[in-house]
Order: structure tokens, then sequence, then C-alpha cells
């Protein structure tokens, strides 16, 4: 599978965690232990056990999602790593609130070629907290 197939795959794995269904983007990790995954819901985890634990918690504090975006900022790659920037757009009901609500995730994915195949060896996703009238991260 090549690197852009990955990322749609990956695109299509955070729709179904913002429903609480972690295992299509736990799969898409590599199974090295030098993994890590920073997202907002607690502190960063390095070691596969603990990133596909912290992915656990993450999704299932989400309910009735949805992703409805990606907006690609940046992309470095290499034959064997590769690092995306996005905006992710996303509508999910967070913990115990009543309503479904929208937000945007800042988020930097960095894949790395194990064995022939593309695997996330992390992420780093956070929450866009002010906003900006020309739009997320438009160069001026």
């Amino acid at each position: 599978m090549g690197l852009d197939e990955l990322i749609e795959r990956y695109h299509r794995a955070l729709d179904e965690f913002s429903r609480g269904q972690p295992e299509s983007v736990k799969a898409l990790y590599s199974e090295a232990e030098d993994v890590t995954l920073a997202n907002p819901f607690g502190p960063a985890r390095r070691g596969r056990k603990a990133v596909l634990d912290a992915a656990d918690y993450a999704s299932g504090r989400m309910s009735d999602g949805e992703v409805t975006g990606f907006e690609e900022v940046a992309r470095y790659a290499s034959d064997e790593l590769a690092t995306i920037l996005e905006v992710e757009h996303w509508r999910a009901r967070i913990g115990d609130r009543e309503s479904v609500e929208p937000f945007e995730l800042r988020v930097t994915t960095t894949f790395r070629r194990e064995d022939g195949e593309w695997k996330i060896v992390h992420r780093h996703a956070d929450p866009i907290a002010t906003a900006d009238e020309s739009g997320p991260l438009r160069a001026t």
C-alpha cells in the first residue's frame, strides 16, 4: 500500500474513531515500541501498549461523531519516513455533553515504512483554540 492509500485509509479510520470505534486506527500503528501519541485527552504516551490504551480512552469519550474534512497543510516524505500536517474537521459528542459539537484539530502525523508497509509512528493532535479570520494555518 502506498502512502496516499494509507492516508486515505487513516482518514476513514478516524471517522470510525469519532464514533467510539478505535480498532481501525489502532491497526495502522507500528508495532514498534518507539511509537508515540499526544492528544487532547491526556499526556503524551510512548510505547505500543500506552499508545493503544490512550487511543481507546480518547475514542471511548466520543460518540455520534464524524470527521467532515481534512486540509493538508504540508507533507514531507522520503522513501522510509513521511510527515503530514493537517487540519482535521470533526463533529462529535464528547463525554457526557448533551450535543454533538464541531471542533478542529491541528495534527502532525509521522509514518514509517516497516517491512514494505507504511505505519503510523507518531500522532500529535491539539484543538485550535483561537479563530483566525484568514482561515486555519494560511500562509500570508
